[in-house]
């Protein structure tokens, strides 16, 4: 009777797991290998609390970071019919939500692209000075 519960257990973890990686598409990740080493909470569990926090958004990106001298996925959801983005930051060590707030598409466009906080490059120097 105990190998039969257990049994239906494992049935049951691996249809909701299997529904819930069928109900978001794939979605662009920035996680460096050596901030993932670091992170307690895997970035399966981070999405799910980022999707619990916007029932209605789809997860376009996520980025590991070290932000504030703590170790955060940043989550960036769209919903349908809203303009801008839903980003939830999500702490990689206790899996606690620490900031959720709307971007308007302005605000997300100023934003450095994920993994890269490179600045441009400074205008060219004038012809004749070297």
């Amino acid at each position: 009777m105990r190998l039969t519960m257990h049994a239906g257990l494992t049935v049951a973890a691996v249809v909701l797991l299997g529904g819930t990686a069928r109900a978001q598409a794939s979605y662009k990740k920035a996680i460096p290998d050596s901030l993932a080493k670091q992170a307690k909470i895997s970035e399966e569990a981070a999405a799910t609390t980022a999707r619990k926090r916007v029932p209605k958004g789809v997860i376009q990106a996520v980025e590991l970071e070290r932000e504030n001298k703590k170790l955060i996925y940043s989550y960036e959801l769209k919903v349908p019919g809203r303009s801008g983005v839903e980003e939830v930051n999500i702490d990689a060590v206790s899996g606690k939500i620490l900031a959720a707030e709307h971007e308007s598409p302005a605000a997300e466009k100023a934003e450095p692209p994920p993994g890269g906080t490179e600045s441009a490059p400074g205008p060219a120097p004038a012809p004749g000075h070297h």
